[in-house]
């Protein structure tokens, strides 16, 4: 593998989030495809790749060795973050897992994963639940991204540690025109969690696919419905189906508006 490493595009997604000259350490490297993008691209100096298997870590050791890059790229058999020392890395990339399992990697010894200046994400379920995970933490959203590959979607999410930056309702009306108090914001905030709150207000285009392919895919589930007989809990998945298609209306009708809101979101990372 002397030649240059081709990523996927849900991969690249990741490894293209990171920022130029920061070191790296990658939790869960699988077979070590990331950290040798980065290095072969020039993005970072150095990586440290770890994963709880010691059979993907064997494979990746197998692909640095034939890309050359030793030297750059340092293996480390680790349970999350349980390996890593503090001031090793001040970027962590963390793909392809489930957002419970991150969570509970970032929560288990919050003086390494607060010891990062950026956090590279990439949840594959629960990822309502992990926004939310991210918001009550006090992790700042800087840069959201979103992939179709194989007919799946992928979301990714750059974050910082630190002390949220909030604004009062007041401010964000000004800015918004929209109102963000009462149960107004409160049903907001929720889309944020389940879309992404710069995917929202960038009308990213793969969301605005995802939000076409989850409304038809919501209908026709309750055409379906509505033709058979009404058991209770044909009624009940009938009522969770149009609460979901409504907030997939709204996301969609706030990809259409003008929004320019920040709250705790924001693209103003240095």
């Amino acid at each position: 593998m002397r030649g240059k490493v081709r990523l996927s595009a849900r991969m690249k997604a990741v490894a293209d989030m990171v920022s130029q000259g920061k070191r790296v350490c990658d939790v869960g490297c699988d077979h070590g495809y990331i950290p040798i993008y980065l290095i072969q691209q020039k993005i970072s100096p150095g990586v440290l790749a770890m994963d709880i298997r010691k059979g993907p870590l064997e494979r990746a050791g197998e692909h640095i060795r034939r890309a050359g890059l030793e030297t750059y790229i340092t293996l480390r058999l680790s349970d999350g973050l349980t390996a890593y020392r503090k001031g090793e890395a001040e970027t962590l990339i963390c793909a392809g897992m489930g957002g419970r399992l991150m969570q509970r990697i970032l929560e288990k010894d919050p003086s390494k994963s607060g010891d990062f200046r950026e956090l590279i994400l990439q949840p594959q379920s629960e990822i309502a639940y992990f926004r939310k995970f991210l918001r009550d933490a006090g992790y700042r959203i800087l840069q959201e991204d979103m992939v179709l590959e194989e007919g799946k979607f992928y979301p990714v999410i750059k974050a910082r540690p630190g002390a949220v930056l909030r604004e009062t309702a007041g401010d964000r009306e000004r800015k918004t025109g929209e109102r963000t108090d009462g149960q107004e914001g409160v049903r907001r905030q929720m889309l944020e969690d389940w879309f992404g709150p710069i995917l929202l207000r960038e009308k990213h285009p793969v969301l605005l696919q995802y939000l076409a392919k989850e409304k038809g895919s919501r209908e026709s589930l309750i055409e379906k419905l509505k033709k058979e007989d009404g058991s209770p809990g044909a009624d009940r998945r009938l009522k969770e189906l149009e609460e979901e298609l409504g907030f997939l209306r709204q996301a969609a009708l706030i990809c259409s508006k003008n929004d320019n809101g920040g709250g705790m979101y924001g693209n103003d990372y240095n």
